[in-house]
């Protein structure tokens, strides 16, 4: 993309949320989606309006929508991973949550979903499962760091990989 093009850039923002059950996340294979082709990730989608400064908002009304969790059904909710990609004349912002899941019970429970199809996925298969760009190296960041951590990354898409920074107050 060259000079010129970059005063037509537009901004995509999403939410996505991984829950935790023991050594399993909650994975959505998402059919039908405008952004991305069928593949694996996590809960979440496309800012309202209204939630365009509260990603925790969106990305908790996304839960419901397309699962009937609510923040009551989990614990620990956390953001852990904002990413950046320019993709297609877009910058996609991406804030993703981590969260653990209250009830064992939910964990052998798949509703319907609107939005493709849910599985509970054990970590040693999470690397086999198509993903989008930015989800697949978020996860594996989180496998090997994030999980052991209290921190928020930042990470920029760049050929081959995501270049991660802590995000940091100060």
């Amino acid at each position: 993309m060259d000079a010129d093009t970059n005063t037509d850039i537009k901004l995509r923002n999403m939410t996505s949320i991984y829950i935790s059950c023991g050594t399993k996340i909650l994975l959505l294979y998402r059919i039908g989606s405008r952004v991305v082709p069928p593949s694996w990730c996590g809960i979440g989608g496309h800012f309202e309006p209204d939630e365009l400064n509260d990603p925790r908002t969106c990305v908790l009304r996304e839960l419901e929508e397309e699962t009937g969790l609510t923040e009551k059904d989990l614990k620990n909710i956390s953001l852990r991973y904002v990413t950046l990609k320019l993709k297609d004349g877009e910058i996609r912002q991406n804030y993703y949550y981590f969260a653990e899941l209250k009830n064992q019970i939910f964990s052998t429970f798949l509703p319907e979903c609107s939005e493709g199809v849910l599985e509970w996925t054990a970590y040693e298969n999470l690397a086999q499962r198509r993903m989008p760009y930015t989800a697949g190296y978020v996860i594996r960041h989180y496998l090997e760091t994030g999980r052991h951590t209290e921190t928020l990354y930042c990470g920029t898409a760049v050929p081959g990989g995501i270049s991660w920074a802590e995000l940091t107050d100060f």
